[in-house]
């Protein structure tokens, strides 16, 4: 991250101060284990940051140190150029607070002084967005209501108020309206003073502490909610937890005491990092991140407290027994979370080394304690600090001036193939949410990636460097294509804490090895191609190298991760790497030098400074270094120097040196063109000079062709689901611009001694143009030489042979794409032919058909119907399938037209084109197939019978369940695998347990009898299964009404082959024969609806009962004694005893009784059951039937006995009934009237 600042603000009522002077060179910055700062050189360069080192023992024993702090590593570069405004008559703030919403700034301090402030951009120029635009202040508001030093300032964002106190304990609310800010409320104790207030994250409710212990917790509108008095403790901070369901309570005595909302003590917080601290200490300030802006990663650390000594630690809550520990080395004052809770803000003094006096210095750390730098501020004493509402701006009180300083972040962010990928967190999700923006089209895709260290760019790929596993040391670099879908993901043992990528490698390094992977983008591989990447791949594909190895390049690097857990005692700082160059950066200054793709040290260089940033040129012959300072220094890597012992050395320093630098980038085709950012200012250089600097704040994403593309990665991360193309800047270099001015003002001879002097190809192109446009051929030929553009020199040689200048001029628009202009000249030539080859060329088919339209020809004829089927592909591209069959219709496309029919689901469309074709058209098949997917039998058997196909027509019949179709078509075509094939299908059903599919493919082929078979043994599963009686009793009428359509069946074949006089009665005697000689073992025939009365009666019987018809209900019992082998004998004779008992026909009662008695199925326990019913039964009833007569027809049963009615369970003795046509059943004739339907079988009664 970097710091500066903007540009003066004038303030009303205040004063303006110049900035001050800078801290003398001599002030050292004393070391600690979470800082370490190197002096200053003898160079006068400003002194270097490092990253810290983890701790081996002493106060950091207790600290938690993982890799998860490297996951939310943020680099900073660190500068301050301060504006200050002065507050009038030199009264010190005392603190200040930044309204994240609205941008208000409130100030307070002595003398009751409270001001609201408010900083705005105010520019139309697009590249002069974001922190380079020009900050005025829109309010400066005095707030008067203060007599007593303001000492406490908190913004409600939600509700937009403003709550202060002063040193008297008066509490004032203010409210925005129409402009200017007011007063609403008042409240005073009078009894102490109010020492820290703070809203929940809602805006709901505001807990104000007092010094004597006093506790009131009120509602957004004034109420009071809650109050208490905490005896014996002075208060000095509080802070809501991000559910507002807990409240933290600083001590004056340093300790924290946590309570529930409702002011009900809970426990002490554990301090860790005040282990073996002596002496009195005060709590500086307590900050708890709410996660407004999502969080860095999971379970990230987000609760900051710190002491005015200077420790401090960072909680993930306020119950964490391990927190991340950190000792700042300086007296704080106040600290803050920014805006995404990614870096930690600590202001406060320290010691310059040997002098006494004190330094203002503000430090920053991410949310795992990694020290992300330090800026130093001039002034007696800083009181406070706020953070802008985006994270770019920071505000500081020092003394009676507020600072405002930029800051730079170091976004996960790269460019590949005009697009931008960018990487930032939301409230919502716990990973980082990355974009791939492709800026050419306005598109983007996103992705989502858990624990995204970085992302490196090259060409049209990216490397996404993520956490594998949050429980095992493993990570992952995926290789992406520009739209971010991964290609190939490599798994790595070591963190890449730097990363960098080139056309062929990726180069991913920790504190002490790198690993170089040759990535190659997927593919389809041939066989032979396989074994060579296997080969490879066991060559070395994947190498990993320690940084104090020597490689030579023969068999050094295999993937032994043991190398990496070696320490090293000059860790790695950074990378970089181009085709055929490797270079490694050290924190001691050392730069390695290795080449590419033979990986071997070439050389070593010794720099004076730890690189943050390096670059290598295009011909990887100039290193450019950018230390932790924001220092830019150049080396030449192949310059040949005496030392000054006189011995010759390889690389020189180069004497250009930039301060305030935080990007830079090399010219793709120009080794000596670079481009810089320097605070909010681009400077390009060409040899080491700078050109006239560009006011912009933007990252630069390319330079090439002399031109500098740059994105403004502030604006666009302000709502980054939403990017603007708006935020895409492109600049011409000067030498750029000075030809074409020079082509449009002076000459072309002049501009092209210019372009001489200066050359480039994209200048020679500008010529090249130039020279064309006034049809000057001889330049533009010497310039498209000169740029190496074959295309161009073919083009003017075409130029040369034609003879009209009009001719020339036509070819020239149409070359600069002004095809209106040149098609407008071909036509005024007359030669509507070169027009409508123009828009062949350019593809434009809606143009060429009305080209073609407007003349006459045979030989338009073809073209035409070209044009029309292109239109038409044009609409079946975008599926406007209603459009696409207008013109496939004038194009005669058949086969497209099917297409589209299909597509529109337009069947009757599809039937007539199929109608229209000839027979045996190639065309037929298809359609036929499409008629078949959408299930349209007749229509799909008439295509395929035209293209002469039978086969084809009986196979969809049988996919599409028209059997009797299938059959006919088989017979008609004499075909007789039809009976195999059902047969094979009805398998195939019963394999799967499909056997009611298996009985509908039957029945529907007309083959009952097995369709019967199968439910006959369905029926009789389910009678097992003990299944409901009236499921079972349907299922076996069906079975017999299969039969019965299966007698019919054989009637009416035999009726078809017998002729004579007595044609009927001789077929309906064959069709028994047939079924006698077909079936005379089979009781399906005979007895077909023995299983339906058996149930039919068994219902029958128990709904008499329980409906109070003893006798009927008796009279139908006993007929299931002939249904033993359907129904379980033991429900049989159970029935009937209840039946008889409940009738009073005791011996029949007792006939059932012996028949349970005696039944082999039954347990001996059940008989005994049976036994003692009988027993209890028959000692109070004779077993004797009273109505003796009445039963004895139906006691006796045999083969004689009386027809049944299945109406009512009893014998028929009169001459009239009704006896059902299907299932030949009969119902007394008074009992029929009261049916529609038959009793058994539910066929029509009429």
């Amino acid at each position: 991250m970097f710091f500066y600042l903007s540009k003066r603000v004038s303030v009303p009522g205040g004063a303006l101060v110049s900035p001050s002077p800078p801290l003398p060179a001599s002030v050292p910055v004393a070391a600690s284990p979470s800082l370490l700062v190197q002096q200053r050189t003898s160079s006068g360069r400003s002194p270097e940051r490092t990253l810290p080192r983890r701790p081996q023992a002493g106060f950091w024993s207790g600290a938690r140190w993982t890799d998860q702090w490297v996951l939310a590593a943020l680099s900073f570069l660190l500068h301050l150029l301060p504006i200050q405004i002065a507050i009038p008559n030199n009264v010190k703030l005392k603190c200040i607070s930044w309204n994240k919403d609205q941008g208000f700034i409130a100030c307070g301090g002595e003398d009751g002084l409270l001001k609201v402030l408010k900083l705005e951009t105010q520019t139309d120029d697009a590249k002069l967005r974001g922190l380079a635009a020009p900050n005025n202040l829109s309010m400066n508001q005095n707030l008067d209501g203060h007599s007593g030093c303001v000492q406490v300032v908190t913004w409600n964002e939600q509700y937009q108020k403003l709550t202060t106190s002063d040193q008297n304990g008066l509490i004032i609310v203010w409210m925005f309206y129409k402009g200017s800010w007011y007063e609403e409320m008042i409240n005073n104790r009078n009894k102490s003073v109010v020492r820290s207030m703070s809203w929940t994250a809602d805006g709901q409710k505001i807990c104000i502490v007092y010094e004597d212990g006093a506790v009131i917790v009120g509602s957004v509108d004034g109420n009071r909610i809650w109050g208490k008095d905490l005896k014996g403790v002075q208060l000095w901070h509080v802070a809501w937890s991000a559910d507002g369901k807990a409240l933290l309570f600083g001590m004056a005595n340093g300790e924290i005491h946590i309570y529930d909302s409702q002011g009900n003590f809970i426990m002490k917080m554990k301090l860790n990092c005040l282990v073996n601290v002596t002496g009195a200490i005060s709590i500086a300030g307590i900050h708890w991140y709410h996660g407004a802006e999502g969080y860095v990663e999971p379970d990230c650390p987000c609760l900051a407290v710190c002491f005015d000594n200077g420790r401090c630690q960072i909680m993930r809550h306020e119950n964490d027994q391990n927190p991340v520990l950190i000792d700042t080395n300086m007296c704080v004052v106040s600290i803050q979370w920014n805006h995404s809770g990614s870096v930690l803000a600590v202001a406060g003094t320290q010691k310059a080394g040997l002098q006494d006096r004190d330094v203002n210095i503000v430090q920053f750390y991410s949310p795992f304690g990694e020290s992300l730098g330090t800026l130093r501020v001039s002034g007696k004493q800083i009181s406070a600090l706020s953070w802008e509402g985006g994270g770019l701006k920071i505000a500081l009180a020092v003394d009676c001036f507020i600072y405002f300083a930029n800051i730079r972040p170091d976004y996960k962010w790269g460019y590949c193939s005009n697009t931008i990928v960018y990487a930032y967190t939301r409230p919502d999700r716990p990973e980082y949410c990355v974009i791939f923006w492709d800026t050419k089209n306005n598109e983007k895709y996103v992705k989502y990636v858990k624990s995204l260290i970085s992302i490196t760019t090259c060409g049209d790929f990216c490397i996404l460097a993520t956490k594998a596993d949050e429980n095992l040391p493993q990570f992952v670099l995926v290789l992406c294509n520009s739209i971010g879908t991964p290609l190939d993901p490599k798994y790595i043992d070591i963190v890449p804490l730097f990363v960098a990528m080139t056309k062929t490698h990726v180069i991913a390094a920790s504190k002490e090895a790198f690993y170089i992977w040759q990535y190659r983008v997927s593919k389809k591989l041939t066989a032979l191609e396989i074994n060579q990447m296997t080969r490879s791949r066991k060559e070395g594909r994947e190498r990993i190298y320690h940084i104090d190895d020597n490689p030579s390049g023969s068999v050094d690097g295999v993937l032994d991760y043991n190398k990496a857990i070696q320490g090293t005692r000059d860790p790695i700082c950074a990378l970089t790497a181009s085709d055929k160059t490797l270079i490694v950066g050290r924190e001691s200054g050392a730069i390695q030098r290795y080449s590419l793709p033979n990986v071997v040290l070439i050389q070593k260089y010794s720099l004076n400074c730890r690189a943050n940033q390096l670059s290598l040129n295009c011909n990887s012959s100039r290193l450019a270094i950018i230390d932790n300072s924001g220092v830019l220094t150049f080396f030449d890597l192949d310059a040949r120097v005496t030392d000054s012992t006189g011995q010759q050395v390889i690389g020189e320093l180069l004497k250009l040196e930039r301060k305030d630098v935080w990007d830079m980038k090399w010219a793709k085709d120009n080794p000596d063109l670079f481009a810089m950012m320097e605070k909010t200012r681009m400077y390009v250089f060409r040899n080491l000079d700078p050109e006239e600097p560009i006011q912009t704040s933007g990252h630069i994403c390319n330079f090439e062709d002399l031109e500098i593309k740059s994105v403004l990665l502030d604006e666009i991360l302000k709502n980054p689901e939403h990017p603007n193309k708006d935020y895409i800047i492109n600049f011409e270099i000067r030498s750029l611009r000075d030809s074409r001015a020079l082509i449009e003002k002076v000459g072309i001879e002049d501009a092209s001694q210019f372009i001489e002097d200066n050359p480039h190809p994209r200048l020679w192109r500008l010529l090249a143009e130039a020279a064309l446009q006034k049809l000057d051929l001889h330049t533009a030929e010497q310039a498209f030489v000169h740029c190496k553009d074959y295309q161009g020199i073919k083009f003017v040689k075409r130029l040369g042979q034609l003879q009209s200048e009009a001719m020339k001029q036509a070819e020239v628009a149409a070359y600069f794409g002004r095809f209106e202009e040149a098609e407008k000249m071909y036509l005024d030539m007359d030669r509507r032919d070169l027009a409508i080859g123009l828009r062949l060329k350019l593809g434009d088919w809606f143009r060429v058909l009305q080209l073609l339209k407007t003349g006459s020809g045979d030989a338009d004829d073809s073209l035409l119907e070209q044009a029309h089927n292109a239109i038409g592909d044009y609409f079946a591209d975008r599926q406007k399938w209603l459009n696409a069959v207008q013109y496939y219709v004038q194009g005669q496309n058949q086969e497209r037209l099917a297409e589209c029919y299909y597509m529109l689901e337009d069947c009757e469309g599809l039937e007539n084109l199929a109608n229209s074709l000839p027979e045996n058209h190639k065309l037929l098949p298809e359609i036929a197939q499409m008629f078949v997917r959408v299930g349209m039998c007749e229509q799909a058997v008439t295509a395929f019978l035209k293209c002469n196909q039978p086969k084809a027509a009986v196979d969809t019949c049988v996919h599409l369940n028209q059997w009797n179709k299938a059959v006919e078509l088989a017979k008609n075509h004499n075909m007789k695998e039809i009976g195999s094939l059902l047969a094979r299908y009805a398998a195939h059903l019963l394999e799967k347990n499909k056997t009611l599919d298996a009985i509908e493919l039957y029945r529907k082929a007309n083959y009952f009898y097995d369709a019967a078979k199968l439910m006959f043994k369905i029926a009789d599963e389910e009678a097992k299964k003990r299944t409901k009686p009236l499921c079972v009793k349907k299922l076996y009428v069906l079975s017999a009404l299969l039969i019965e359509q299966y007698h019919e069946q054989m009637k009416n074949a035999q009726r078809g082959k017998v002729k004579g006089k007595n044609s009927e009665a001789t077929s309906a005697l064959a069709g028994l024969l047939e079924e006698e000689v077909l079936s005379t073992t089979s009781r399906l025939t005979d007895n077909a609806w023995r299983g339906a009365e058996a149930y039919h009666f068994f219902i029958l019987a128990q709904r008499q009962l329980y409906e109070g018809y003893v006798d009927s209900a008796l009279k139908t019992a006993l007929h299931l004694r002939d249904y033993e082998d359907i129904i379980p004998a033991v429900e049989i004779y159970s029935l009937l005893a209840l039946c008889a008992c409940a009738s009073e026909a005791f011996g029949t009662c007792s006939k059932a009784f012996i028949k349970l008695e005696s039944l082999e199925s039954l347990s001996a326990e059940q008989k005994q059951q049976y036994e003692d019913l009988a027993i209890e039964i028959f000692t109070k009833h004779t077993p004797k039937d009273n109505r003796k007569s009445e039963l004895d027809n139906l006691l006796k049963g045999g083969k004689g006995k009386l027809p049944t009615c299945v109406a009512t369970g009893s014998p028929i003795t009169e001459y009239q009934f009704w006896m059902c046509s299907v299932c030949k059943h009969c119902v007394l004739a008074q009992e029929i009237s009261n049916y529609n339907f038959c009793p058994l079988c539910h066929s029509s009664v009429g």
